[in-house]
């Protein structure tokens, strides 16, 4: 049996951010369909390094994508001087069960997650959205970048980190990246001064807390939140909960993991009726995307397999095209 090995390089030659994009558009409309079986994730904790390490399988019957994803999140390790998350996807064939690729899944995850959030701006960011503000200068804070210029005519970004020295990494490199991104990338002083200008708002932290006060929300903002994965954790507050048109990407996932929702329903402030739709409904055209230019939209992402098994499935059929990786022999 033959088994593709992928490295990241490998995974970022054969998925470019807009082709990803419609991939997860695919992926979700999927989901929303009934055409996906996906078992809530398996999360491990491992307390004594404040860790966890999720297992993810999917199968998606419209494409016949299968896979699996495990990925560990573990943010202590930004002071080792390592990335917080580390991941791998095992791509499976859907007719015969073998094992076909194993691919880095670290760049993946945050290739997909920045990928989903680009999808839910396309659906639901104002056309004219011009000033974007990232939270988080992570690795997926990177990517949300690249992924909301991709979909709209950013003309600046705002960077915002506890970090203020990653802050000023992240400007300094995206600035001169290119591409949809714009030269105009700065460090914003305070939450308030990115809110405030901010047309389309990205959260890609590890933050138990909210990182932004909802009041400071301009009407007709579109916001991405897809840092926190847990009950406990909140990046966005119940005030802008409240205020927004909630779409999600999993219904059963959020309503399991996303602390963002699960708080403001414990405390009574919104019902489950809030939902408004998951993406993959919008893609269908089952439900409307945005009705309104002063509509507030929040696109909640907890993240959930399809995305991870779709984007590997497209990525091991571009590597074998271009002749990327590394075949072995189990």
């Amino acid at each position: 049996m033959k088994l593709r090995l992928l490295s990241k390089n490998d995974v970022q030659r054969a998925l470019p951010m807009r082709e990803c994009i419609e991939v997860m558009k695919t992926a979700f409309a999927q989901l929303s369909a009934g055409e996906a079986n996906v078992p809530l994730r398996t999360q491990l904790p491992v307390p004594q390094h404040e860790g966890v390490t999720l297992f993810m399988p999917a199968y998606l019957a419209g494409s016949g994508d299968l896979g699996a994803k495990i990925v560990s999140v573990f943010p202590r390790n930004l002071g080792r001087g390592l990335p917080t998350i580390h991941a791998v996807v095992v791509v499976v064939d859907g007719e015969t069960g073998a094992p076909v690729a194993l691919m880095d899944g670290t760049y993946l995850t945050a290739l997909r997650t920045g990928a989903a959030s680009g999808a839910a701006t396309d659906l639901l960011a104002r056309p004219d959205a011009e000033v974007v503000a990232i939270f988080g200068a992570g690795t997926q804070g990177r990517t949300q970048l690249e992924a909301v210029c991709t979909v709209r005519p950013i003309a600046r970004a705002l960077v915002y980190d506890a970090n203020p020295d990653q802050a000023a990494r992240y400007a300094a490199e995206l600035s001169g990246r290119g591409g949809p991104i714009p030269a105009d990338v700065r460090v914003a002083a305070s939450p308030a001064e990115a809110v405030r200008q901010a047309d389309v708002i990205c959260t890609a932290t590890t933050s138990t807390t909210p990182v932004f006060a909802g009041r400071d929300v301009r009407p007709g903002t579109h916001i991405n939140a897809i840092g926190a994965y847990t009950p406990q954790m909140q990046e966005v507050d119940a005030e802008t909960i409240r205020r927004a048109k909630v779409v999600i990407d999993s219904r059963q996932a959020s309503l399991a993991e996303a602390g963002d929702l699960l708080i403001p329903l414990q405390q009574g402030l919104i019902t489950e009726s809030h939902i408004h739709a998951e993406l993959g409904e919008i893609v269908l055209g089952r439900r409307p995307g945005r009705e309104r230019a002063d509509e507030i939209t929040c696109f909640k992402s907890v993240g959930v397999a399809v995305q991870d098994v779709a984007a590997a499935r497209r990525v091991l059929n571009r590597a074998a095209e271009l002749g990327l990786g590394v075949e072995i022999e189990l």
